[in-house]
């Protein structure tokens, strides 16, 4: 007997916890179906259940977890529902929830989700934000292969980096992994005072940041990346070097919000 879908019966099922980033992609499931994630695990809901998704930090009384065991967050602090026509985040806590764009959910407001990846940010009293990823699904989902314009249609590649590579290009493009307005890559002063909070065992320096992100750009340049050479954009240089990396790995999905994790014990 084949195994049935997991929206088959009452259109409502648990992602377990370790479910890769919903940056990368969903599942099967049907349009406007709406996922939840965060580090403990998740829920997926399709529009007709009439299901309201409740989130916070007190485990026993929500379906997705989040920021558990800190007080800054509300016990349970928003909620997800469907009105009909599309999905509603609601802030029920006391403290903000941060939308990509720097825009701030007030206590007591709502606001409609788009038919995307929406990664959520709850910042607490102790000067932490908790992730909770979000995502509907969308018609192109069920796309076949093959199907658009093949030529504008670029296949991602998710870069292979080494853990050390990983953290430093996490450290200096957190802005944009926290999807703040107008984004910028962090200074290598700055990113080397957070390595050392980080790894305080090593030895960091503006300069071994640098050395690290650079054999990154050198890589990918070679692998056909455009815009990550001096020769490429021209001079003043600036951040934008930098910028095209950052954006690279955004949009491979090398780099996803849950990365944000590897930032966590610096102050």
């Amino acid at each position: 007997m084949s195994k049935s879908a997991p929206w088959a019966s009452g259109g409502v099922w648990f992602l377990p916890a370790g479910t890769g980033s919903l940056a990368r992609g969903l599942p099967p499931a049907p349009v406007g179906t709406l996922f939840v994630l965060a580090e403990r695990g998740g829920i997926a809901v399709v529009p007709t259940a009439r299901f309201s998704v409740i989130f916070g930090r007190n485990e026993p009384e929500v379906h997705v977890c989040v920021g558990a065991g800190d007080s800054g967050v509300s016990r349970q602090h928003g909620s997800l529902r469907h009105d009909g026509r599309r999905w509603v985040v609601r802030n029920t806590g006391q403290r903000p929830i941060r939308l990509p764009g720097s825009h701030l959910l007030l206590s007591g407001h709502e606001e409609p989700l788009a038919v995307a990846y929406t990664p959520l940010f709850i910042r607490s009293n102790r000067d932490r934000e908790h992730l909770l990823e979000v995502r509907v699904a969308s018609p192109a989902i069920f796309e076949p292969p093959g199907v658009g314009d093949d030529e504008s249609t670029r296949q991602a590649v998710v870069w292979e980096l080494s853990e050390r590579e990983q953290l430093v290009a996490v450290v200096l493009g957190q802005r944009y992994l926290r999807h703040e307005a107008f984004p910028q890559p962090l200074s290598w002063n700055q990113v080397a005072e957070q390595l050392g909070q980080l790894r305080p065992d090593e030895r960091w320096s503006a300069k071994r940041a640098e050395h690290v992100i650079t054999a990154v750009r050198q890589r990918l340049s070679s692998s056909g990346v455009h815009g990550l050479t001096r020769a490429e954009v021209g001079e003043p240089i600036g951040n934008i070097l930098n910028h095209n990396l950052i954006m690279e790995l955004l949009l491979s999905t090398t780099l996803v919000p849950p990365d944000l994790r590897l930032l966590e014990g610096s102050s």
